[in-house]
Order: C-alpha cells, then sequence, then structure tokens
C-alpha cells in the first residue's frame, strides 16, 4: 500500500500543473455559470456576446508576454524543447533480441541480479551500480538495454549524452542532477529504477584541464554524473545507469570504468552466422516473401552484417518488389537490396566500345585473380555497370569469418588490386586512370605488411616500424624497408601477369560475357570456370546449415 502512495505521489509531483489548471477551470466555469444563471435576460446575453472578444484579447496579450519572457529571459526558444524525462515501463522481450547471444547471456546475469537485489543486501552484497555496453553501431545496445528493463520489470529512462553537452558551464550538470533526482524518485517507488545513457562518450571522454567553456562544461557534467553514481546521499537508492558506447573504451575516463561505477561491461558484436540466420528468420517474418528464399544462404553472404544492417536489407527488398509491381519479396529482391546498399545505385553511362571493352577486361582481371589466388575470398558477382564513381565492380565475399588474417590473404589482397591494372596492360599494352584506387589499396596494404606487421621477405627489417617516428629511423633502414615494399609490389605484379598470360582463354570468355549479360552472378561465374576445369569451394551453395544451442534461460 505505500508504494501505491508514493506512485500517486510521483504522479501527482509529475502532473500537478495540470491537474491545478484543470481543477482551477472547472470551478471558474462553474462560478460563471452560477453566474450567468442568476442574471437578468439582458445583462446575460450582452456578457456573452463580449466574452470571445475577451478571450481573444486574453491569448493575444498572453502570447505577448511568453515571447518577451523566452526571448529576453530564458535564452530563446531553446528552453521550449527540452523535455522532462519520464520514467516507463517498455516492452521487449529477451527472446525479440537477436544475433547477440553472447551479450544477453551477460546481459540476463544483470537482469538476475537486479531481481534478486534484496536477496543480494541481505548477505552484504551491493547492487550493481553501472553498466557499460561497447560495440560497433547498429548491434543492439539500446534494444539489449530495453529488453535488461523489461524483464527486471522496473521503469526505464532514456537520453543521449549529447543533451547533456551545452555551451553555458553548469547546464549538464544542472541536468544530471534533475535526471538523477526523477530516478530516485520512481527507484524509491518502485525498488528500482534504470537511466540509459546512449553514446555516453559524448560526456565521458578523458577529462582534460581546458578552461574553454566546452571542455569545462563537459568536465562538470561528468564529475556530477560520477557524484550521482557514487550515491553520496544516506539512502541507497537502487539507480543502475546503463551506459552505451561506440567509441574504444580506452577513449573513456578512467574514473568511470573502476568498480563501483561501471561495474559490468558488455561486449557487443556483430552476430555471427547462426545470430544472421535468426535475424533474417525475424525480419522477413515481417514482409510476405517467397518461401524458396534459402535464408541459409543469405546468412552466409551477410558476413560482418550487423542487425541493423540485415533489418535494411530486407526493408530495402521490400521497396524493390513494390516498384516491381510484386506481390512478395523473393531471392532476387533481397540481392538487388544487398548490391544496391553494399555496391550503390546503377547509373546510366553511355561509353564508347573501347571503354567498356576495357572495363569488361579490367574487371575480368581482379575476377579471375580472385578466384583462383584468393585463399579466403570468393567472387559474389562482377559487373560492367557503372555504380558511384566506378565504371564497374568485382563484389568479393569470404568464405567465412576469419577474426586474424595471414600473409598469404594480405598477398592475395594485392594481387587481387593489381589484377585489373595487369589485365588492361596485357591487352592494350597501356592503362587507364581506373587503377588509381587499386594501386592505393595495394600500395597501403604493402606499406602495413613491411612496416607494422613484420611480413617482410627480409628478416632483418622486420618490426613495428611505423609507430616509430621516422626522424628516429636511419636513412639506409628507411631505403630497406622502402624496397621491401617496392619488391613486393612488383613480385606480384609479376605474378599476376604469369597467371593471366596462362588463363587468357578464360579471361576472353568472361569479357565476352560481361559485355553481353553486363553482370555475372556467383553461380554462372562458377559455371564458366568449371568448364575449364577450375573450381573452388562455394559457401553459397551449402544450405545444409540449422540453428543450434539450448533453450535458453529467458
Amino acid at each position: 500500500m505505500s508504494r501505491f502512495f508514493k506512485r500517486m505521489k510521483i504522479y501527482f509531483v509529475d502532473h500537478w500543473i495540470p491537474i491545478c489548471v484543470i481543477s482551477g477551470l472547472t470551478i471558474l466555469v462553474g462560478l460563471s455559470f452560477w453566474g450567468l444563471c442568476s442574471m437578468e435576460p439582458f445583462y446575460r446575453k450582452m456578457t456573452l456576446a463580449q466574452t470571445p472578444i475577451a478571450l481573444l484579447q486574453g491569448t493575444f496579450h498572453a502570447a505577448i508576454f511568453v515571447f518577451l519572457y523566452l526571448t529576453v529571459l530564458r535564452d530563446g526558444f531553446s528552453k521550449m524543447s527540452k523535455k522532462t524525462i519520464k520514467a516507463n515501463y517498455v516492452q521487449v522481450p529477451f527472446e525479440n533480441v537477436l544475433g547477440i547471444d553472447e551479450a544477453k547471456e551477460e546481459a540476463w546475469e544483470v537482469v538476475e541480479l537486479i531481481r534478486d537485489r534484496q536477496k543480494v543486501q541481505k548477505i552484504g552484497g551491493k547492487i550493481l551500480k553501472g553498466l557499460l555496453m561497447v560495440g560497433p553501431p547498429g548491434c543492439g545496445k539500446t534494444f539489449l538495454a530495453k529488453a535488461i528493463a523489461t524483464e527486471a520489470k522496473i521503469p526505464f529512462m532514456s537520453i543521449a549524452g549529447s543533451e547533456f553537452v551545452e555551451v553555458y558551464v553548469g547546464v549538464g550538470a544542472s541536468r544530471m542532477r534533475k535526471l538523477f533526482k526523477n530516478a530516485r524518485r520512481h527507484a524509491e517507488a518502485h525498488g528500482a529504477c534504470i537511466v540509459f545513457i546512449d553514446e555516453i562518450d559524448a560526456i565521458a571522454q578523458k577529462r582534460t584541464l581546458l578552461n574553454s567553456g566546452g571542455g569545462q562544461e563537459t568536465n562538470s557534467t561528468q564529475n556530477q554524473l560520477l557524484i550521482e553514481m557514487d550515491g553520496l546521499g544516506d539512502k541507497k537508492e537502487n539507480i543502475i545507469v546503463i551506459g552505451a558506447t561506440n567509441a574504444q573504451e580506452d577513449a573513456l575516463d578512467p574514473a568511470l570504468l573502476r568498480p563501483g561505477r561501471f561495474d559490468r561491461k558488455v561486449y557487443i558484436d556483430r552476430p555471427g552466422l547462426e545470430g544472421r540466420h535468426k535475424l533474417f528468420e525475424f525480419y522477413l517474418s515481417k514482409v510476405k516473401h517467397s518461401s524458396n528464399i534459402d535464408i541459409g544462404r543469405l546468412a552466409r553472404i551477410a558476413i560482418q552484417k550487423s542487425p541493423a544492417e540485415i533489418e535494411n536489407i530486407v526493408k530495402e527488398a521490400a521497396l524493390i518488389a513494390l516498384r516491381e509491381k510484386k506481390e512478395i519479396v523473393d531471392h532476387k529482391d533481397l540481392s538487388s537490396a544487398m548490391e544496391r546498399i553494399e555496391l550503390g545505385m546503377k547509373h546510366k553511362k553511355t561509353l564508347t566500345p573501347r571503354e567498356r571493352e576495357m572495363t569488361a577486361y579490367h574487371e575480368t582481371g581482379h575476377l579471375v585473380t580472385t578466384f583462383i589466388l584468393h585463399p579466403t575470398d570468393d567472387v559474389f558477382k562482377a559487373s560492367i555497370i557503372a555504380r558511384k564513381q566506378t565504371l564497374g565492380v568485382v563484389y568479393r565475399q569470404p568464405r567465412e569469418e576469419l577474426y586474424a588474417h595471414n600473409k598469404e590473404k594480405f598477398l592475395a589482397d594485392i594481387k587481387v588490386a593489381l589484377g585489373g591494372y595487369v589485365a588492361e596492360k596485357i591487352k592494350y599494352g597501356t592503362t587507364t586512370n581506373g587503377v588509381s584506387s587499386d594501386f592505393k589499396q595495394a600500395t597501403n596494404l604493402a606499406n602495413l605488411m613491411v612496416w607494422s606487421w613484420g611480413m617482410s621477405e627480409n628478416t632483418s627489417t622486420i618490426g613495428d616500424y611505423a609507430s616509430i617516428p621516422k626522424e628516429l629511423l636511419s636513412e639506409n633502414l628507411k631505403q630497406r624497408l622502402n624496397k621491401e615494399v617496392d619488391d613486393l609490389i612488383n613480385s606480384s605484379i609479376k605474378e599476376v601477369e604469369g597467371l593471366l598470360r596462362k588463363e587468357w582463354d578464360i579471361v576472353d570468355r568472361f569479357v565476352k560475357e560481361l559485355l553481353t549479360k553486363q553482370e555475372l552472378e556467383y553461380d554462372e561465374i562458377e559455371a564458366i570456370f568449371k568448364e575449364y576445369g577450375k573450381s573452388t569451394y562455394n559457401p553459397y551453395a551449402d544450405t545444409s546449415f540449422t540453428p543450434q544451442g539450448e533453450n535458453p534461460p529467458w
């Protein structure tokens, strides 16, 4: 019963202005009606006739007063956009959070700690103070925070870190105090409360000694957050602060990361194969789609895609199906959606026959080099249709998810990048400026291999020299390192040239196909290579994948 009265008190505190206004208006209307009824008919009609004019005058005068008050005394209309942050119950069950199972397991422990907070306090333990979610954008940090509040059945208050950043020193700290004051009231009434601060790095970066307004304001806001999380008052409120950031953890202030503040850290990464499979199933269930769609194949193609990106693929596929006047989404629509997102829109450019042919040879050089030499990637699509700033493209994907790459993989990347240049050189004896981005990629990789990753052929130059200021390196060492880079590029060009000359019949065949069809899909590319006795593992044809795993506790 006491909690009921506390909740009623919170409701009255949050809504006392409209309650008082409505009550006052009701009383005034009642008194006016009573007064009109007691007047003579003539005076009653005169009063009713004058009432609309009086209301218009009052409204006009009130508008002038509000305008002057806001612009002169309260820093303009920007104050009107600052809304009170209210707590509410969210409805996001744990089973709806897909693709981040490991993070869910850690988050479930937090839910259980919140549920058992009374038991924890009885044995002398302390309630969880803070939870920091770190991971790339679009992976479900906000969604997971809402799921924690849903399963713990406690109020949820959310705000962005940027809303605390102001020019004037003290404004952000004041908002922080108001936020936690509101959170304490709800924690007292409901047993606990979650405060979610999205993009917390806006106020949580390492503090500086700058005296400028912006730096000083950020420091002030962060100091107030530290004080609120410490709970310097007498009462022990069960307020759990959840922060989310896309930034690196070491960019945040150490004071926030120490025990007693953000006690737990949950690292959220892009989903793996099983997670992508579940995500495609979930988002496809929201649209009308063909029963022939191979979800296992889609999951393999969408390597390193976040949940938000997978949702975007399905939405884009639905729009494509609608534009083509289809009633359901099929595999072609999903493939087109992925291409549009990854490669860009197709552009109609009128090329001369020689330009089209040179583009076809350029892209075929990339294609053949990838298929035969690359140890981890396969060609998903080849096209000579202009997209973005390019006249053609070869879209390749890894056969499986790899998190550590070896020297052979990077060497193959360099050779693939140089394949277009070599094909043009063999056919025409000259090249175009279309090779500039390829050379940039190959040169950057070669520099990293030699200067940073110790992948040089010369064991006497192995080390991370890129991290050392160049003025501290001897001229002799720099010349040797640069020579290693040049040798790596030149040897790759020679190997690719030998390969393409040997397989020139295949090159000519692909050029002919591209000039005829403009685009080739994986199955078509695989079929042509098989005609010439070349084959490789097809990760997109394997549809035997079925999700595994035990029933989760939620």
